[in-house]
């Protein structure tokens, strides 16, 4: 039998070869998630990685360089490369570029933000303490505040749901949510801007934010997804309501 790579043409690249770039990646993180490699350990020396690796030096160097740029790796001119624990507030900002690059930013992250408060808000009815519907209750409290500063109250909206994600006490989906923090803020505060010329906005900011709180706060699992899902609707209908009022 004749094998895929014997009949691939010379001209083609052998994409089920993982690059250089990726194969240091998976190494490190492989390295990483058995233990053998914690924050504060140096790296062998990049001449024995290469080695290790069967690559170049210069693609192993410019992989190390890029895990530095996201924090996951600490250069030390003199000294090596040491493993660091990644700043949530630079993948952050690797995130916000990452997403810069789409035309849909604002669908793309109304869709993570789905994604990430359906799971949590489950959590949160399940896991919640008394500190945690305190902590809600007070973003309730500066939404309600903020009712007429968009600005100010696109933050509060975004405190709100914020602490809900805490509520979930899942360190996974804390951790996510704070990497894309940065562009769910500013999401929060444009749709503010926007939904605040649609009609029946303020109803929507603190009715429906309350009946959602209560919901959880009762630990109603069901109630309280079917909430989230119909706020996440009603204001999809309101931004667009507010999209065409400014329009007008």
């Amino acid at each position: 039998m004749t094998s895929a790579s014997s009949t691939r043409p010379a001209n083609l690249p052998d994409i089920s070869a993982p690059k250089g770039y990726d194969q240091v990646v998976a190494y490190l993180g492989d390295q990483m998630e058995q233990g053998v490699l914690k924050p504060g350990d140096r790296l062998m020396p990049e001449r024995d990685l290469a080695l290790r690796l069967g690559l170049s030096r210069p693609i192993v160097r410019e992989a190390l360089r890029a895990l530095a740029m996201i924090g996951v790796l600490e250069i030390q001119q003199g000294r090596g490369t040491f493993v660091r624990r990644p700043d949530i507030s630079s993948l952050g900002h690797f995130f916000s570029f990452l997403f810069a690059h789409g035309a849909g930013e604002f669908d793309d992250i109304m869709d993570v933000r789905q994604g990430l408060e359906r799971q949590a808000v489950r959590l949160a009815c399940l896991r919640a303490r008394d500190s945690d519907f305190a902590l809600i209750a007070e973003a309730l409290e500066t939404i309600r505040a903020t009712i007429e500063d968009p600005d100010a109250g696109g933050k509060a909206d975004f405190l709100f749901h914020t602490r809900l994600i805490d509520a979930s006490h899942s360190p996974a989906l804390i951790q996510i949510y704070a990497i894309v923090s940065r562009m769910l803020e500013r999401n929060h505060v444009r749709r503010r801007r926007r939904i605040a010329a649609a009609p029946r906005f303020q109803e929507y900011l603190i009715d429906h934010h309350a009946l959602l709180f209560d919901a959880v706060r009762r630990r109603d699992v069901e109630d309280s997804e079917r909430l989230l899902i119909a706020h996440f609707e009603i204001g999809a209908k309101l931004n667009s309501e507010g999209l065409v009022a400014v329009e007008r």
